[in-house]
């Protein structure tokens, strides 16, 4: 087997290759960027984990027999056609997520980089992000991933508290966290980005911004503040229910969220997105492509995506669900050369509404180009209440567009109870086009 070193440079040589062939097709005319059909980003999802942790309701599985080559196979299968069905010829950004991909071999990351970089072109600033937990991703593994291709690490880190480690269900402890941390640093320094958790039951504000700040001493230039969802179906959802955990006090977890958001902004983080900050323009450009709503293929099992078919006459997108249990996944790739189990073609008004909601949650909103028939002016403009968060200093509607203040993005879910409303109205009562489909 070849070693990942060699896999990464087999992939980058494989995107040579395919921008010299581009450029002798282009010979005699300079080459126009991709439009935005022909352009996506890709997700790659890992579904094994060594155990599940106690808040977490994702698609993940604990293997008893786990035949890797057979996975490999494939999620390079179904790269390599989703590609082929979509028509994207151009990767923004990969993304192996999970599940706990960092469990999965290197090689089986350098082969799907490899797949994909056949079938695509690959900017040279490519991202490559890899989810990765502290107990799963020693130095040396992390070494390897590095070599296979990926350049981006995201730890799913949680916590720096070993009670509250152990009430999530994690592998780790606090100090392997920081050691891992470290590590990812040295190999990739200025791309690693951190979680931490906020809204744990009987957690408290003072002892979670101290975590916050100690953070701040080891991280990098990224860094995600996730409030706790509890989950029906999950562990910790059950011991709230019977009563052997207080249940979250959502009053504590706010001032949490607004407290740290501070405390990230006096240490130079710019808040980006509601739940991310960054500083030294060290964005996730994969989870920027959903928030702008542009196109992404969901590869592996229960991944999601959002494309244009180019068979159906690449006008409608479509939401797209791979079967959830792997090995049926697995079986209808061999079968099928992909496992797409649901496929959803998105109206207008549905993709508006994406817009909205997604592009809200950014520093940057929604711009003017939002719609043809409908501007911003003409669905926002004249709504009273839609003025009176104007006038509060939530909202903010001028020549640039539609987007949140630095307030209104810590209540964004309340904005769009009114906002949300106030679109489907004012698309139910647009001119109709005169075009027949249009």
């Amino acid at each position: 087997m070849a070693l990942p070193g060699a896999r990464a440079r087999g992939w980058a040589a494989a995107a040579r290759a395919a921008q010299r062939r581009r450029r002798v097709e282009n010979a005699g005319g300079s080459p126009s960027p991709e439009p935005a059909g022909r352009r996506a980003a890709l997700y790659v999802h890992w579904p094994y984990c060594e155990k599940r942790c106690s808040y977490c309701n994702f698609n993940k599985y604990i293997p008893r027999r786990l035949e890797e080559a057979a996975m490999q196979k494939c999620l390079v299968t179904e790269a390599q056609t989703l590609l082929r069905l979509s028509g994207v010829q151009r990767v923004e950004s990969v993304f192996f997520g999970g599940g706990t991909p960092s469990l999965a071999s290197p090689h089986t990351v350098a082969a799907v980089l490899e797949a994909v970089a056949q079938a695509a072109h690959l900017p040279a600033d490519l991202e490559v992000t890899l989810e990765a937990n502290p107990t799963s991703a020693p130095g040396s593994r992390l070494a390897e991933f590095g070599a296979a291709g990926v350049n981006r690490l995201s730890i799913g880190l949680q916590s720096l508290d070993d009670t509250e480690l152990r009430l999530l269900g994690r592998t780790h402890s606090a100090c392997d966290a920081l050691r891992t941390l470290a590590e990812a640093r040295r190999l990739f320094p200025g791309r690693v980005s951190v979680d931490l958790m906020l809204g744990l039951p009987a957690q408290q504000v003072g002892p979670w911004l101290g975590q916050l700040q100690e953070l701040l001493h080891h991280c990098d230039d990224h860094l995600s503040l996730y409030q706790l969802s509890l989950e029906r179906g999950t562990a910790l959802f059950a011991q709230v229910q019977r009563g052997a955990l207080p249940a979250p006090d959502p009053e504590l977890a706010a001032e949490m969220y607004q407290r740290g958001r501070a405390v990230l902004r006096e240490a130079g983080f710019h808040q980006y997105e509601v739940s991310n900050f960054a500083r030294n323009g060290a964005l996730s450009t994969h989870n920027w492509t959903y928030w702008q709503c542009g196109q992404y293929l969901g590869v592996g099992p229960g991944a999601h995506g959002r494309f244009m078919p180019q068979g159906a006459g690449g006008h409608t997108r479509e939401a797209r669900i791979q079967t959830l249990e792997p090995d049926n996944w697995m079986k209808e790739v061999m079968l099928f050369g992909h496992g797409t189990r649901k496929r959803v073609p998105l109206g207008r008004l549905e993709l508006l509404e994406e817009v909205l909601a997604l592009g809200l949650r950014t520093d940057v909103g929604i711009t003017h180009q939002f719609e043809p028939q409908l501007t911003l002016w003409d669905v926002f403009g004249a709504n009273k209440e839609v003025q009176e968060l104007l006038e509060r200093g939530l909202l903010q509607l001028d020549h640039r567009g539609l987007r949140c203040s630095w307030e209104g993005l810590a209540v964004l879910d309340s904005l769009l109870l009114t906002l949300l409303p106030q679109l489907q109205e004012a698309w139910q009562q647009r001119t109709p086009s005169p075009v027949p489909g249009g």
